[in-house]
């Protein structure tokens, strides 16, 4: 049994006791008030002042099942509609929170909340508090209080004398290891209660999956386009234009051959020089849509060469016993290159540590670097382009980066392994 989990759930227990009552009790109340005063049009100004209000603390809510018991539970609500000021603008904001099933699954939400929810966070804290006071009884605290004439029950023992107040001290280690037992388990079922109702529903979860990956699709179709925007400049400004430079040399040196060979020769070695430099171009621009290493070692050995290429010190853990599809390694490794190159640019880090391993169906891939910290996902397009290039395939970027380092990168990308590694 652990003390230091119990106390912290009874502490856990009171604030959200608290938060039914002020919070959930509070707002159903408003919310009902405000739905029926829609009749007579205030309704329509107050009712979504007051939803967006339950909004925020059913978010919190969320938030706090995610951060103290592990639950997940996204948010259900649907896109808010674009801005518009004025007397059609407040009705279409009161339409779309009214038609939004999330906003009734609140209501539900809130008043279980604050009775069901209410009495397992209050039997959380009082468990374990309530035993301790049994054993202040049996101490002595009784005497002053029934001498004085009152009169005093510990649940169903009354206090009368030693005898009396010593029972209730050894009930009160009943109470205290029930509580030891019972209140992480029910601080656990408060948070799946909750999430219960305000996760989303079933067809709540397709019409947001469908949402994402058409936004994803979309971000693909705009990354593609930009990508061979990029091959074709290359192209242009570096291999064409040194083809086109290298077919005029050639021309000039065969009406050259004859009249000046030592001019024909000068020539001919510039056309060979800008040969080899086409070739090179041609070469890094191949390697940029689809390095050769990637194609024929796998990701494993690919993330190891640019660990190797990084001009920081880079320790790689790498776990991978097969291969996985070209596109998700494709993606994989250019998320990987796109960060270590960031790291190495604004980092100010001297150390890189490179975790890729595979399971439960998952890619994962952890970069951690001992440098300043402080990145932000909405600080500059690297990152967001690295997320948009992951949730092409359904994957996710985290970001932890706090003020002073480290910074953790990790990144997800369902996918299977195709084969075993010989």
């Amino acid at each position: 049994m652990n003390i230091r989990a119990t106390a912290l759930g009874a502490v856990r227990g009171l604030g959200l006791a608290l938060l039914s009552m002020v919070g959930s009790l509070v707002l159903f109340i408003l919310s009902v008030v405000t739905l029926a005063l829609s009749v007579v049009v205030v309704g329509v100004f107050l009712f979504p002042l007051v939803t967006a209000i339950a909004r925020s603390h059913a978010n919190l809510r969320r938030r706090l099942a995610h951060e103290w018991f592990g639950v997940e539970a996204r948010e259900p609500y649907k896109p808010r509609p674009r801005s518009r000021g004025g007397v059609i603008g407040l009705l279409r904001r009161y339409r779309w929170m009214v038609t939004d099933p999330a906003t009734w699954r609140d209501l539900v939400w809130m008043i279980v909340d604050a009775t069901a929810g209410f009495a397992l966070a209050v039997l959380a804290f009082s468990l374990p508090m309530y035993g301790p006071y049994g054993w202040v009884l049996a101490a002595g605290v009784w005497r002053p209080i029934v001498h004085s004439g009152g009169g005093e029950w510990y649940t169903f023992v009354p206090i009368k004398d030693q005898a009396s107040a010593l029972l209730a001290g050894l009930l009160g280690f009943v109470y205290f290891g029930m509580g030891m037992w019972l209140t992480p388990r029910l601080m656990n079922w408060h948070a799946r209660l909750a999430a219960t109702l305000l996760r989303p529903t079933r067809e709540r979860e397709l019409e947001m999956r469908v949402a994402r990956l058409t936004e994803t699709r979309s971000d693909a179709v705009d990354t593609q386009a930009a990508e061979l925007r990029r091959i074709e400049r290359d192209l242009h400004d570096g291999a064409q234009a040194r083809l086109v430079a290298m077919g005029m040399s050639l021309g000039a040196i065969e009406h050259l051959l004859e009249r000046d060979p030592e001019r024909a020769k000068i020539l001919l070695s510039e056309a060979r020089e800008s040969s080899s430099k086409a070739l090179t171009e041609l070469r890094d621009l191949v390697r940029g849509i689809h390095p050769p290493v990637l194609a024929e070692r796998g990701l494993g050995d690919a993330v190891r060469a640019l660990a190797m290429a990084n001009p920081l010190r880079t320790e790689v853990e790498i776990d991978l016993p097969g291969r996985i599809d070209a596109p998700v390694e494709s993606a994989a490794y250019f998320a990987v290159s796109e960060i270590l190159t960031n790291t190495a640019k604004h980092s100010g880090a001297q150390r890189v540590w490179l975790d890729l391993r595979h399971e439960n169906g998952m890619l994962r891939v952890t970069v951690t670097d001992d440098g300043c910290g402080g990145a932000d996902l909405s600080g500059g397009t690297g990152l967001r382009g690295i997320e948009r290039r992951l949730g092409t395939f359904d994957g996710v970027l985290a970001l932890n980066s706090p003020a002073g380092g480290p910074t953790i990168v990790t990144m997800e990308l369902p996918c299977e392994l195709s084969s075993p590694r010989p």
